[in-house]
Order: C-alpha cells, then sequence, then structure tokens
C-alpha cells in the first residue's frame, strides 16, 4: 500500500489531479491494477490517504511545536499559516487533494470528515493555547460549542480561499491574509 500511495502522491506532484491516473499509479508503484483496487477504489481515495497523512504530519507538528501568540487570534492564525504552507509547499499536489475533497463522492464523505473533525480539534487547542489531545478518538468532542462553531465556520473559510488559490485567484499569502480577516471577524469581540 505505501508504494501506491507515494506513487500517487509523485504524480499528482508532476501534474496535479489529472497527472493520477490509476494505470499509471500501479505501474509507477509495480502492483497490479487489481492489487491497486484491493486497497483503493479511485485516485480521489489515495489522494485522501495522502492527505490523512499530511494530516498526520500537522499534529505531530503541533504537539512538538505548539501554536503560540499572545491573543485566540494570533495563535488561530498561526495555526493556519502553518496549515496552509503545510499543504501549498507542493502546489500540484494540494490542487489534487483540493480537488479530491471536493469531488462529491459520498464513498469519499466519511473521510473528508474525518478529516474535518481532526481540523476541529487543532483549531479548538489553537483557540484554547493547549495542545490537542491526540488520543483522544477524533470525534471525541472538544471546546466549547462556540469554538466549535468558529473551527467549522473558518475551516470552510479556510477551504474556500484555497479553492481561490487553487484556480490562480490569488497567492498562498492571500489564503493567510484572508484568514486573519475571517478570524478577526469571529474572535473581535472575545
Amino acid at each position: 500500500m505505501r508504494r501506491i500511495v507515494d506513487a500517487a502522491v509523485r504524480l499528482a506532484e508532476q501534474g496535479g489531479f489529472d497527472g493520477v491516473r490509476l494505470r499509471d499509479v500501479a505501474e509507477a508503484s509495480d502492483v497490479a491494477l487489481g492489487t491497486l483496487y484491493k486497497y483503493f477504489r479511485s485516485k480521489e481515495d489515495i489522494l485522501l490517504f495522502a492527505l490523512a497523512e499530511e494530516m498526520e504530519r500537522l499534529e505531530a507538528t503541533v504537539v512538538a511545536r505548539p501554536i503560540r501568540g499572545q491573543t485566540r487570534l494570533d495563535r488561530v492564525v498561526a495555526f493556519f499559516a502553518r496549515a496552509t504552507t503545510g499543504l501549498t509547499r507542493r502546489p500540484q499536489f494540494a490542487r489534487a487533494v483540493l480537488r479530491s475533497i471536493s469531488a462529491g463522492d459520498s464513498d469519499m464523505a466519511v473521510k473528508v470528515a474525518g478529516f474535518m473533525l481532526r481540523m476541529t480539534r487543532l483549531i479548538v487547542a489553537a483557540q484554547r493555547g493547549e495542545v490537542p489531545n491526540l488520543a483522544a478518538p477524533v470525534d471525541a468532542p472538544v471546546g466549547t460549542q462556540r469554538e466549535q462553531q468558529i473551527a467549522f465556520v473558518l475551516t470552510h473559510f479556510w477551504f474556500s480561499s484555497l479553492s481561490g488559490w487553487a484556480g490562480g485567484l490569488h497567492s498562498a499569502r492571500t489564503v493567510a491574509d484572508q484568514l486573519r480577516m475571517a478570524a478577526a471577524l469571529l474572535l473581535e469581540e472575545e
């Protein structure tokens, strides 16, 4: 399975979403196409698996180097800056992952929902100035309802802004600036 994911990521880094064709992934990973289908149903499935691994790296980084900042706003902005930099450092791969998330495949909805829960856990921890509890089940409730709502809104805003970046509308720096503006609107009263 590792070879399959690594091959798909390499192909995505070279050719984006369209560069990840299952026959090419099977060939590049030196596995039969039937073997590939034992593990993954589609290229979206492989790319969302790779995204889950990216999330694991982000979580490990946040635990090893906690998000710092004087205020909730500073910490939330710092978290999203770290997440954006991590994702956009490989632009073609990031664009492929974003297309996979938005593909609308109901089979992938569970994986996307898991990613969103993990994001919520990290954003709530950033709001509180805490290290996230990665030992807790991903669906364990975290924070207050308000903190969860802020995480929900900011995660969706982030994806919208990343979609603009992926489409060439603006730079990754603009994603960070837009996140700061949205976070300030949500957190200014606190």
